[in-house]
């Protein structure tokens, strides 16, 4: 992870970085923008997840859920995205050694490419997908999704 250093050292110095850190208000009111972010990415995933399972709404095609609920899904997850680098770079270097903050990341990563490509495949189709794959997929999401949530929290406490 050495070869990420000068990103780190950039964006603890960087303007962001610099005037988040120093002021007392900006961290708290940014990081209630990304959690609010993280619930409704939550929400939507796990609807989805639900559905895919055929838990609730088994009376909409599944395409139409994904369509229906794709809006509130990326967009808070741009928001979460957003957000998320601007409390990154107001403490860049606590991050470069947080194993929590490492996990966040690689959780995310998985969790994001997942979903728009194995998950994405599964729920925008006019067919209904097997039971099995659709539970096995949908607790795949939630696992992905949840590890993101826990090693993010993990990041202040440990």
């Amino acid at each position: 992870m050495q070869y990420l250093l000068p990103f780190f050292k950039w964006s603890d110095t960087s303007w962001i970085g610099v005037t988040v850190r120093s002021s007392r208000i900006y961290f708290p009111i940014i990081e209630t923008f990304h959690l609010l972010a993280l619930t409704l990415l939550f929400g939507a995933i796990f609807m989805l997840n639900l559905r895919l399972c055929g838990l609730v709404m088994k009376n909409l095609p599944i395409r139409q859920v994904t369509r229906d609920l794709s809006p509130w899904l990326l967009w808070s997850l741009v928001a979460m995205l957003a957000t998320g680098y601007v409390l990154f770079a107001a403490e860049a270097m606590k991050c470069y050694s947080s194993e929590p903050f490492q996990a966040k990341m690689l959780f995310l990563f998985a969790a994001i490419a997942y979903h728009f490509t194995v998950f994405r495949k599964l729920t925008n189709t006019e067919r209904e997908p097997k039971r099995v794959w659709g539970v096995a997929a949908g607790l795949v999401s939630v696992v992905l999704w949840l590890g993101v949530g826990l090693a993010g929290r993990g990041i202040a406490f440990l």
